[in-house]
């Protein structure tokens, strides 16, 4: 049995290539290599291409007729850059999604898992977000997730299709066995500027600390890449479960349907709490400083998980100070093998 993973050369797609081949399922990587590593696919069933290309994702099914269910991670999903540059994220993100999902349905495979993310809820009042959260997109990187997500619902409705959408927040760490990692030296996120900050010998500054949080600082959804990449494996292997086939599907009659799923901890954690985990791992010699949210910071959102643990008996199982320890670990071997 196989999966075919768009983007299965990234940090995301490549960790769930892992929890697959781990429990049986062959992960077949299709990747552009834009962002991914071609050394994260070693030992795979590997295929360079854009997702785009018709002709190579024929191939792929004439080559792998077993191919049970396809993971569509392959996005672009820097904030910052989307703003600067929203036509690209847009093209990537929406019309290749729209155009891979066509080469599915073509070849006969109704099993879709999206890779999508909770960033487009507006949050509750208590900063949580369901499923039933209003969407309220800020960016162009989230407006395209959402968007193709609309487009994946009236699929899904018209075509033998059926789709289910993980949407989760932060993920952080890494393959807890470091066969694979973030890509970038400097990541972006509070806990790449920690280990940063810590490699660098200087304080990490804690921008915002009167925010409406238990603490005063910004809260975030960190969840271990791990733990993201099994929900997509129970995700695989309890699709029918989840979306049971409703028909013979075609053009104009309802098939599979669509459902949507977040990925969370439940209660996120704070920046101050982000620290004090660091420390936990590094020492109480790491220092911190205070400074005024900047421009175009947020309170930030956590996940409550509830439909995952009762739909897929899934729940994150590593730890923050787990997660915080492969990262420091992976940061250490991606520069000694100078993986950028």
């Amino acid at each position: 049995m196989k999966v075919l993973i768009t983007g299965g050369a990234g940090f995301i797609g490549s960790t769930i290539a892992s929890v697959f081949a781990e429990r049986g399922v062959t992960p077949v990587v299709l990747d552009s290599l834009v962002t991914g590593r071609r050394e994260f696919t070693d030992g795979r069933i590997f295929y360079r291409g854009d997702v785009g290309d018709g002709a190579l994702v024929d191939q792929i099914f004439r080559d792998h007729p077993d191919v049970f269910a396809a993971v569509h991670c392959a996005a672009l999903i820097v904030v910052p850059e989307s703003m600067a540059d929203p036509h690209r994220y847009y093209q990537v993100n929406l019309s290749k999604t729209i155009e891979f999902t066509g080469h599915l349905v073509r070849n006969g495979c109704d099993r879709l898992i999206f890779a999508s993310t909770a960033g487009m809820y507006r949050p509750e009042d208590d900063l949580s977000v369901r499923e039933t959260s209003p969407l309220e997109p800020k960016n162009p990187y989230t407006r395209s997730k959402m968007m193709a997500e609309l487009a994946l619902a009236d699929f899904a409705a018209a075509y033998p299709l059926r789709v289910v959408s993980l949407r989760y927040l932060n993920p952080i760490g890494a393959d807890p066995r470091l066969r694979t990692g973030l890509q970038h030296r400097r990541p972006s996120h509070a806990l790449g500027k920690m280990i940063e900050s810590y490699e660098n010998g200087e304080p990490f500054t804690i921008t915002g600390v009167d925010w409406a949080t238990r603490d005063g600082t910004a809260i975030r959804d960190y969840i271990h890449v791990w733990d993201i990449a099994r929900a997509f494996y129970e995700t695989a292997v309890r699709f029918d479960s989840v979306l049971p086939p409703l028909g013979p599907g075609g053009p104009g009659k309802p098939s599979g349907g669509y459902e949507v799923i977040n990925l969370g901890t439940g209660d996120g954690i704070t920046v101050r709490e982000l620290v004090d985990a660091f420390r936990v791992v590094v020492g109480d010699e790491f220092q911190v400083r205070e400074a005024p949210a900047r421009p175009g910071d947020v309170v930030g959102a956590f996940v409550d998980p509830a439909k995952a643990e009762e739909l897929l008996g899934w729940k994150p199982e590593y730890s923050v100070e787990e997660a915080i320890r492969h990262s420091l670990e992976w940061a250490r071997q991606r520069r000694a093998l100078d993986v950028v």
